[in-house]
């Protein structure tokens, strides 16, 4: 009995087509040298569990004598589009650097980046890395944002259109969904860096022009729209300012929260000299926020550091569907939307399915060792996935704070101007809202008549029509 239910398991665990994995356990328990990482590591790469690959790849990293640079480059490129560059990020640079890998050289550019050293993580990109190379489209981006920090916009602008041409053409060569995905963000965020750089160098009608070449179902399109707003501010077409910001409002876009979309409004009608709208913005600004805000302030002081909480919260929000009905639980809505908090959950997600796979084999020393460190991994992932949300609530009532900062200047000012004009008797009293000829619009942009569309395909192409009160 106890035979035929052994033939039973083998026949179970083949027919998964983990076949891979048990020459991977049959090389550990063989012989357990670091030398042979590297080929138990492709086994595992083999049969997809990638987080356990890792494990093999960052001990030989670490601990070989001897680095075989091409076979390891190899592996870290089938495995980082999987688990992420996070757990490379933890490493010691000189630990990195031992070897050449371009997606190596891209990692400690970021970290570089991260704090501060933009001229050194450009130098570590340089030449390194291939046009080919698939982590070359990401290396181009932080590349391209480097520049732009750094002030160069002209070559930043090349290095981003260099990006686009890259990514475009290895999205025509990949079927992998995951792939497919992450290209397209980062192809389409190098689009939009065009724009922010010629946003930048203060080249706002340029930017006008470029934001609108990304496409309303890009994952990024939403946020630009208050981009593009700030640059028909700066160019003085208030109209189309609230027209963009407007979009927020639109049922498909809920989700979104950017409280300087707020401050933005308020400022344009304080431009147009519209007191009351200004003055209303503002205080329904207050009604809406203030008591949230300290609500929220008090919940981030008291969980502090508790990254297992903030992870079991965004788990919570994860498996739920429920819809946001506070500050918090829409701040959250929009953290896990993020591309960064998305490559860190999936990569626990499929980290979780792979212990479940380990644990199935034969071999107790390989099954040991494996589970263990996929343990410290995922407990790993558990914290940045904590410490990424808890990060992200603590940004969100950062921009909170300042906008109510801004909101009481504004406020203020307003109360000025009202109160100048009325002693100066300049006061309108046949006041008219809105006509057509104080519409603006350049080659890009339509009239649209909404005679029989569908709403949403106008998104983010409204324009209100207002005409300025203020005095010459």
């Amino acid at each position: 009995m106890k035979r035929l239910l052994f033939f039973a398991f083998i026949f179970s665990f083949a027919s998964n087509s983990y076949a891979s994995v048990e020459k991977a356990a049959q090389l550990y328990e063989k012989s357990n040298n670091v030398q042979n990482y590297l080929k138990i590591a492709d086994e595992l790469v083999a049969d997809k569990l990638y987080t356990s690959a890792l494990i093999f790849v960052k001990e030989y990293l670490t601990s070989a004598p001897k680095i075989k640079s091409s076979d390891l480059d190899e592996l870290i490129d089938e495995i980082v589009p999987y688990t992420g560059v996070r757990t490379f990020e933890e490493m010691p640079i000189n630990i990195l650097s031992r070897v050449k890998a371009p997606t190596l050289r891209y990692i400690v550019a970021k970290k570089l980046f991260r704090v501060g050293r933009y001229n050194e993580a450009l130098q570590e990109l340089g030449e390194s890395i291939g046009q080919k190379h698939p982590v070359k489209p990401f290396a181009l981006l932080l590349e391209a944002s480097l520049l732009t920090l750094l002030k160069k916009y002209e070559e930043a602008n090349k290095v981003y259109k260099n990006c686009i041409d890259v990514a475009e053409s290895s999205l025509g060569k990949i079927k992998d969904a995951h792939r497919i995905r992450q290209l397209t963000i980062v192809r389409d965020y190098c689009l939009v860096g065009i724009p922010r750089s010629d946003f930048a160098a203060q080249n706002y009608e340029s930017a006008i022009l470029g934001y609108l070449d990304l496409s309303k179902t890009s994952y990024v399109w939403p946020e630009i729209l208050f981009e593009e707003a700030w640059a028909s501010f700066y160019t003085k077409d208030y109209n189309r300012v609230l027209g963009k910001l407007v979009t927020y409002k639109a049922p498909i876009l809920t989700w979104m929260f950017n409280p300087e979309v707020d401050i933005l409004r308020a400022l344009t009608y304080k431009e147009l000299c519209l007191w009351g709208d200004s003055k209303k913005v503002v205080d329904d600004f207050y009604a809406k926020f203030e008591n949230p805000v300290e609500e929220l302030s008090r919940f981030i002081d008291k969980n502090g550091n508790d990254y297992r909480f903030y992870y079991n919260l965004a788990s919570t929000m994860v498996n739920s569907h429920l819809e946001a009905n506070n500050l918090s639980s829409v701040i959250l809505r929009n953290v896990l939307r993020d591309p960064t908090f998305m490559e860190l959950w999936q990569t626990l997600e499929k980290g979780k399915e792979e212990v479940a796979i380990i644990h199935k084999l034969r071999q107790p020393d390989f099954r040991r060792f494996v589970t263990e460190n996929l343990n410290k991994t995922l407990l790993f992932h558990r914290d940045m996935i904590g410490a990424y949300t808890r990060k992200g609530l603590l940004n969100y009532q950062a921009q909170l704070l300042k906008a109510f900062e801004g909101m009481s200047y504004i406020k203020l000012e307003v109360l000025n101007k009202r109160k100048s004009e009325i002693l100066a008797n300049e006061t309108t009293t046949d006041r008219v809202r809105g006509d057509i000829k104080y519409l603006r619009r350049n080659d890009k942009q339509y009239f649209w008549g909404f005679n029989g569309e569908f709403w949403a395909d106008e998104l983010g192409d409204y324009a209100f029509a207002l005409k300025s009160e203020c005095h010459k």
